[in-house]
């Protein structure tokens, strides 16, 4: 029999915030070099056409500007899956009964507190497992966390979701679930997609969960203002990967010489984002020792976001052993939140 919640209470406000928190950094000094040597970026920028890692949108400055999309209103996948986690997580809860959450990217934690506080009105233990490349947004994250929810243990994980998943334990509790929410899912290509999905089937037990949010297709009228806002905010979200390989590796890209661009690919089903060069021209990056040259309306390749049919994902889980229990949607059906059981 589970402890009361008030009896969880009463324990855990013994425990401070360092009895509950353990960081446990799974990337090597040499590692973190290697990630840092900015190889990939050499590689993107020298192929044809040119891309760029997905991870260098993501500094503090890019970080906060993401921050900023989701409260615009044209980008409705951050509130509309939050509304679905709103109405169901209590739902979810009861289905899976006491469980570690393990989740893959936690962000502000906005919605990572709407399931903490299902579990928590039902009286359960909860242990919470972070993952994140960022040891210090994971720290952060988790002591706020921790002040809030004193019935809370975290053991966070610092390194990339494919370390993290082959580290995780068993759990403490008697079952776990990795949340992978916030759409993320549609940055993966198609067979980065399965391997990923094999890398969940393979971290969970037998009766184990996995809940997954996707942004569904819908008209292009929708989707590209969500990825082109009136406000500027997008499109300055996507040039300032160019100021951060400046910061990074000595750059001098001039972003007022780039613009912009995205569109929605309807034969892929995806949005895709690029920074387009407005004139010719050459950019060097000294501490990588690269000059790039660029025609008038060449572009850089930063980002896919995949939108998904919900009968064929269900199909796709189901496939990798991932068997789709509860599908739950907004009222548009323009957001899935899936919640799935490892089968056999």
């Amino acid at each position: 029999m589970s402890m009361s919640k008030a009896a969880i209470t009463k324990v855990a406000s013994s425990t401070s915030i360092e009895e509950r928190l353990q960081i446990e950094n799974l990337v090597s000094v040499n590692e973190i070099a290697t990630l840092n040597s900015g190889s990939d970026v050499i590689q993107g920028l020298t192929q044809t056409p040119k891309t760029l890692p997905t991870k260098y949108l993501y500094d503090d400055r890019g970080s906060e500007l993401f921050e900023q999309i989701c409260e615009l209103p044209e980008y409705y996948p951050t509130r509309t899956e939050t509304k679905i986690l709103q109405q169901y997580a209590g739902e979810i809860a009861r289905i899976t009964g006491p469980c570690e959450l393990v989740e893959l990217g936690s962000g502000s934690s906005t919605k990572t507190r709407i399931i903490l506080d299902a579990y928590e009105q039902l009286g359960y233990p909860m242990l919470y497992v972070p993952i994140d490349v960022s040891a210090g947004i994971l720290e952060t994250s988790a002591r706020q966390l921790l002040a809030d929810y004193p019935s809370l243990k975290v053991h966070a994980l610092a390194g990339t979701y494919e370390l993290a998943l082959a580290k995780i334990l068993p759990s403490e509790l008697p079952s776990r679930m990795i949340a992978f929410i916030g759409s993320t899912l549609g940055n993966l290509k198609p067979q980065e997609c399965d391997i990923f999905l094999s890398q969940i089937t393979n971290s969970l037990e037998v009766g184990e969960y996995f809940l997954l949010g996707i942004d569904l297709q819908k008209p292009k009228h929708i989707l590209e203002p969500a990825y082109d806002d009136s406000q500027g905010v997008t499109a300055a979200f996507n040039l300032n990967i160019l100021t951060h390989l400046n910061q990074r590796f000595q750059g001098n890209f001039d972003t007022t010489q780039f613009e912009h661009w995205t569109f929605y690919n309807e034969t892929e089903n995806q949005i895709e984002s690029y920074v387009r060069s407005l004139r010719s021209q050459s950019v060097e990056l000294a501490a990588l020792n690269l000059k790039v040259d660029f025609a008038a309306g060449e572009t850089i390749h930063t980002e896919i976001s995949r939108k998904f049919d919900l009968n064929i994902i269900q199909q796709q889980l189901a496939a990798m052993g991932l068997v789709p229990l509860n599908v739950w949607t907004d009222p548009n059906q323009w957001f899935g939140l899936l919640l799935c059981q490892r089968q056999v």
